[in-house]
């Protein structure tokens, strides 16, 4: 039994997406095979002493929630990933869906297997009463860093990497999950050209009571209308993040200019029209640029429907070697 079927009782739907792009790597098992795991099977039943079990080799990253590092596990043997949530914060976030069977980050992880998502080995809480969790290190760099230093990586290599994170959102809606923070800071790409998709502690089950009216809590670029005027939302507020993403592969640019405050960023959303990718790069053609604007409509019945869709349409243009 999976943990969607645990949780609420019901089937995760089939992936059908099985397409490949040249190199691009896709999950070799189902939707519906791939959430196998129970949310209590994996979870640690010990407190987890962190100075005992690893050596930090330094603070990878830290987000509002949370703190990761890169470790050395002694009872794995082998460099992980570890990130501990801040419990006060974790604790106030969990509180916005009361009354609601929500997982928690690590139910979540573990629940996960794509080889366009980070893995995850295990989760739990330390001796201080922190969440933790334990992830695959991804050997690589993170597509925001290759976007703001317009890394020549990127050279030739857009739509694959897009095409990989199509996937991997394919999956995870699939499956009946929202991410609701798919932007390029939680992308990475390994050292072989695999993209991997990091980072679910703003990630909520798709269904009816986690996507009603309400919740605005995300990354302020990349916020999907509805959302701004707090009104029932669906796959397509992640639709919309991966559209303003792609944004941000072919032009190193947002579609809107960035502001000091999020209530600017908002106004701008919902006032303003977005430049076109053409505008903001007159290296693309025009059928991209068309692509790139419909990926980010500001009414969600003007987006592509799916991951795949918009996956289809990249690989549809005559020039692939963006």
């Amino acid at each position: 039994m999976g943990l969607f079927d645990f949780l609420f009782g019901k089937g995760s739907a089939q992936s059908k997406d099985k397409s490949k792009t040249g190199k691009q790597p896709t999950s070799t098992m189902s939707s519906s095979a791939a959430v196998t795991t129970s949310p209590m099977a994996k979870m640690n039943p010990k407190k987890l002493n962190v100075a005992k079990r690893f050596e930090l080799s330094g603070r990878t990253g830290q987000g509002s929630m949370s703190k990761v590092y890169r470790a050395y596990d002694r009872e794995l043997g082998r460099h992980v990933c570890l990130k501990i949530l801040d419990k006060e914060k974790t604790k106030r976030f969990e509180a916005r869906f009361v009354g609601l069977k929500k997982p928690s980050e690590g139910e979540i992880c573990m629940s996960l297997r794509h080889d366009n998502i980070v893995r995850s080995y295990e989760f739990g809480y330390t001796t201080e009463g922190e969440p933790y969790l334990i992830m695959e290190w991804v050997e690589g760099l993170g597509l925001n860093y290759l976007i703001e230093t317009r890394s020549p990586q990127l050279t030739g290599h857009r739509i694959n990497y897009l095409g990989q994170l199509c996937d991997a959102v394919q999956y995870l809606h699939d499956n009946k999950w929202l991410h609701r923070d798919l932007c390029p800071r939680n992308v990475m790409i390994n050292q072989e050209g695999v993209l991997k998709l990091i980072d679910f502690g703003l990630t909520l089950p798709y269904t009816p009571p986690f996507c009603a009216a309400g919740n605005r809590t995300g990354t302020p670029d990349i916020l999907a209308p509805e959302i701004i005027r707090r009104k029932a939302t669906d796959h397509r507020v992640d639709l919309f993040a991966l559209g303003i993403t792609a944004y941000e592969v072919f032009t190193g640019q947002l579609p809107w200019e960035r502001s000091v405050s999020s209530e600017e960023t908002f106004h701008r959303r919902l006032n303003t029209p977005p430049k076109t990718a053409k505008e903001l790069n007159p290296d693309i053609d025009d059928e991209l640029s068309e692509i790139l604007y419909r990926a980010i409509a500001n009414d969600p019945a003007d987006r592509f429907p799916s991951a795949k869709a918009f996956k289809e349409a990249l690989l549809q243009l005559e020039k692939q070697d963006y």
